[in-house]
């Protein structure tokens, strides 16, 4: 099993398979709600990825990519995510920019995580910064997208967290239930939470058992993305390289962070600053102290913490004993 990202994992009586080359797990405050949240979390997961999924070539932004940089009507959702990932990319200035698709192809990103060869020795060709976000012109309100010849945009980490807001809310509408939808760390809740709250254990990989997790907190609203760097790896040029790439160089982020995990409104909110943070490195303290209405834990190489906006000290991973984080 492969995880875009450092995995969170919930307690028991979780439900899950396999997407986005990843897990999608969810859960209901409500047993009976269990199936039809299931249902709803396939078709949501199927709609997005035929939309952006930048692996398949009868996906819309596949499409696209081959309009020779004129303009073109898109989708209603398309235009949904690309918006979303354009006004990331400004509230980060640029640190999680969608222009980075060549770069992400040129490190060797260009399949399926399971595909990608780990030991890969082709060379690297020359690395160039990524266009930038402001080169993407989008007429939201006529769904109107013009993307410049030669630029590819990569959606997967936006649209992954997209993704689980829009199907936690789906499924909270459809169900009644308080839901959590959890795709390979990107958590997004909706709906009336547990007493306790839900438990989310922080670990590097999705092999972590929840018992064995490094920290474990307790949410009830919003989402808690975690973004990571010693998971999702390969070797390339005889170096090796991750899926999270510095927009300011084309290659990937060099950061003092092996773990960024953040509590936010929304999931798309909360994945947008663990992304970012990774980025910023050692300016990821200053710079997510300017953003409100986030928590955060910052994991360095040597394993030492750096907490932020009243995020708890690590409890154990007892179900029983969560730390908070709202």
């Amino acid at each position: 099993m492969s995880c875009s990202k450092p995995s969170t994992r919930i307690g028991p009586g979780w439900g899950g398979f396999p997407a986005f080359g990843t897990t999608a797990s969810f859960a209901t405050t409500t047993p009976e709600a269990m199936g039809a949240a299931e249902a709803v979390l396939r078709g949501e997961l199927a709609e997005i990825e035929l939309c952006c999924s930048r692996f398949r070539a009868d996906s819309e932004i596949s499409r696209a990519h081959e309009t020779g940089g004129y303009p073109a009507i898109v989708s209603p959702l398309l235009a949904e995510v690309i918006k979303t990932a354009l006004d990331i990319a400004r509230d980060t200035d640029g640190a999680v920019d969608p222009t980075v698709g060549a770069a992400v192809i040129e490190l060797g990103y260009d399949r399926d995580f399971s595909e990608v060869p780990q030991d890969g020795t082709c060379e690297l060709g020359v690395l160039r910064p990524a266009p930038g976000w402001r080169c993407i012109e989008l007429d939201p309100g006529n769904r109107l997208l013009r993307i410049p010849q030669g630029v590819k945009l990569d959606l997967g980490s936006t649209a992954k967290a997209f993704a689980a807001d829009r199907a936690a809310s789906r499924i909270a509408e459809v169900t009644g239930s308080g839901v959590l939808v959890n795709l390979g760390g990107d958590i997004s809740l909706a709906g009336p939470a547990p007493f306790e709250g839900w438990p989310v254990a922080l670990a590097l990989a999705c092999t972590t058992r929840p018992e064995d997790a490094k920290a474990v907190v307790a949410i009830w609203c919003g989402g808690l993305a975690s973004s990571g760097t010693a998971v999702r790896t390969w070797q390339r040029g005889g170096r090796r390289v991750h899926h999270i790439v510095d927009p300011a160089t084309g290659t990937s982020a060099d950061s003092c962070w092996q773990l960024a995990s953040v509590t936010a409104p929304s999931c798309v909110a909360a994945n947008a600053a663990s992304t970012a943070a990774i980025v910023w490195g050692e300016a990821a303290p200053a710079q997510l102290s300017k953003m409100l209405s986030l928590s955060c834990r910052l994991v360095r190489h040597d394993g030492t913490v750096v907490r932020l906006g009243g995020w708890p000290e690590d409890a154990d991973s007892s179900p029983d004993q969560c730390a908070k984080a709202v």
